[in-house]
């Protein structure tokens, strides 16, 4: 094995909006990698998206040179995102690692996020360096979150590096313990080639050009390549590593972050995870990458233009090469026409997934409902994974549901403890584990249905606890519950784009306001319409679009009552008519607004 010692491999975790962008920022200016004239606010974060929001969606690696004692070394960088949603995003980074920088607000201490991505650090065993972030603040309390690192991962206090982002307090001890401190990568460029792929964009010119971290051997420019995985064969048009921009290198070795450009054209011949090596000397052994990522709340995505359909699939396909957490496959509506059931690993993502196909690749559409998926088991002992409230049989054939459990834990201050507690239990919750972190500081745990938590849990947790709890969660296990499908019907049809799985306790209220919200909505038509809520054949809510009526009985005056009785009566009869052959057209609105309830 040789040792490439000039070499540092390292990623940043944290939780949301703890510095890590800014302290990158701060990295790639003292290194020099990036000139004051390119430098910008996340320099790292190059969606707009990213910007708008102050959050990192996507991990991004970066190579920095440092000269430290008359010696350069190369330091690789991957920023990873904070947000519970795109954890998959940070496994990942973490695979391609062999440190991790732990940063660590000052003035908010340690949140239920910068926790899990720890844990999914120590157990790829990499070299944690501690980092004390935002030191410049006035409600920085050093000493406070200082006791709870030392708690956390059990180092020494004087380990702990004081750093500031903004004024680039820090950097260079930073530096110098990243040098110190992160093993150097392990390799031998004599074996064959294991380059594992931890990230892969689509260009329009170019192809799709995958990001990898070799671990043994060398890929040159011009060796003929093959994925193992798909077992598809490639040629290396172009290699290099990734400065601010791609720059070409006539080879990439063991221990080294790089770049592949083969023209590959098709997004599913490149799965990330997968392992690169040569076609003559071929590695038999794929490296372990890190498993198949789990959706936890589906939706369907539909064209708004029933024609768009071929280029929302191809839009789809170019997203899931840079965000290899999505899921999706074809599935059709009676409503909405042809779309796609998506798998997402949270609502936030959703919400990304479907702001980044109407940005990047101008596509209006239409998100239904979005559910977590339940297991069915039929009387006839058939056990069915559900993804779609429509996929559910017959409430007649159906023995029990069962629906996906998570353990939620949530780091608060101690003021806060029962409006938290109280939203938790309001979501059919069971308080699990209590456990004060500090004084002031407590982490309590929760066990909760996973669809309780889809629609806008994260964001009344935020309000009643005045933005300072933090959430985490994982799936615990499938559990039996009275759960039912609730139909909405427009005079007597099933729309089945709005129905929905939901606890019986909970069917009643959401039917009504489901119905209500339509009646404002649906615009009113020549006859009237029912819109109802039912369970089965039962019906549970009813609202009535009334029918525009002309006053036929204007040209009437005086004269015999029957006269106006008539041209009622004659009206009544067409109305009668044009309602059964009339059908209900739904908004786009309505399906919006809908799924905004709540």
């Amino acid at each position: 094995m040789q040792v490439m010692d000039n070499i540092r491999n390292f990623c940043i975790i944290a939780h949301i909006d703890h510095g890590k962008s800014t302290l990158a920022d701060r990295l790639l200016q003292y290194t020099h990698t990036v000139s004051d004239r390119d430098l910008q606010e996340q320099t790292l974060d190059d969606m707009d998206l990213e910007r708008e929001r102050g959050i990192t969606i996507k991990s991004h690696a970066i190579q920095m040179e440092y000269l430290k004692d008359g010696k350069k070394f190369i330091l690789n960088l991957i920023d990873t995102p904070g947000h519970v949603d795109f954890s998959y995003e940070v496994s990942r980074s973490i695979a391609a690692c062999e440190g991790a920088l732990l940063i660590v607000d000052a003035s908010q201490g340690i949140e239920a996020q910068t926790i899990s991505n720890l844990y999914l650090a120590m157990d790829n065993d990499l070299e944690i360096i501690p980092i004390l972030n935002k030191m410049d603040l006035d409600s920085a309390q050093p000493e406070e979150v200082k006791d709870q690192i030392v708690d956390l991962i059990g180092c020494k206090r004087e380990e702990i590096i004081a750093a500031s982002g903004k004024t680039g307090m820090g950097v260079e001890q930073i530096l110098d313990a990243i040098i110190n401190k992160i093993p150097a990568p392990k390799g031998d460029i004599n074996s064959p080639l294991q380059a594992l792929i931890f990230d892969s964009v689509y260009n329009s010119f170019r192809g799709i050009i995958a990001y990898y971290r070799i671990f043994n051997g060398i890929l040159r420019k011009g060796d003929k390549v093959k994925f193992i995985a798909t077992g598809k064969e490639y040629l290396a048009e172009e290699v290099g590593i990734l400065k601010l921009n791609k720059e070409p290198r006539d080879y990439v070795s063991a221990g080294d972050v790089g770049y592949i450009i083969s023209g590959i054209k098709e997004a599913k011949e490149v799965k990330v995870g997968d392992t690169i090596t040569h076609i003559e000397n071929a590695s038999d052994i794929a490296i372990q990458g890190f498993e198949d990522v789990k959706p936890m709340v589906f939706a369907g995505i539909y064209p708004v233009e029933i024609n768009d359909y071929e280029e929302l699939r191809t839009s789809m396909e170019k997203l899931k090469l840079n965000d290899a957490s999505l899921t999706y496959e074809p599935e059709s509506s009676a409503a909405l026409g042809f779309g796609f059931r998506c798998g997402f690993l949270g609502m936030l993502h959703m919400e990304i997934i479907q702001e980044r196909l109407e940005r990047e690749f101008d596509m209006t559409v239409i998100t239904t409902v979005p559910n977590v998926s339940y297991k069915c088991k039929t009387k006839k002992g058939i056990l069915k994974d559900i993804h779609n409230p429509s996929d559910l049989p017959d409430e007649t054939l159906i023995d029990y549901i069962e629906e996906p459990y998570i353990i939620a834990q949530v780091i608060t201050k101690s003021e806060f403890i029962g409006p938290i507690i109280k939203l938790c239990i309001d979501k059919r919750g069971i308080l699990k584990n209590q456990i004060y972190l500090t004084t002031d500081r407590i982490e309590l745990t929760f066990e909760m249905p996973l669809a309780e938590i889809v629609f806008d849990f994260y964001d009344r947790l935020k309000s009643v606890s005045k933005g300072y709890a933090s959430f985490d969660y994982h799936p615990f296990e499938y559990k039996k519950s009275n759960l039912v499908k609730l139909d909405i019907l427009l005079n007597g049809d099933n729309v089945d784009a709005l129905s929905a799985l939901i606890h019986r306790d909970n069917a009643y209220t959401l039917g009504k306001k489901i119905c209500e919200k339509l009646r404002e909505l649906i615009p009113r038509q020549q006859f009237d319409i029912a819109i109802q809520a039912s369970i089965g054949a039962k019906i549970i809510a009813r609202e009535t679009v009334k029918a525009v009526r002309k006053d036929v009985t204007a040209k009437c005056y005086g004269g015999d009552i029957t006269r106006k009785r008539k041209l009622l009566e004659k009206q009544k009869k067409g109305k009668k008519r044009m309602r059964q052959i009339g059908n209900v057209e739904v908004p786009q609105s309505a399906f919006l607004a809908v799924l905004k309830l709540e």
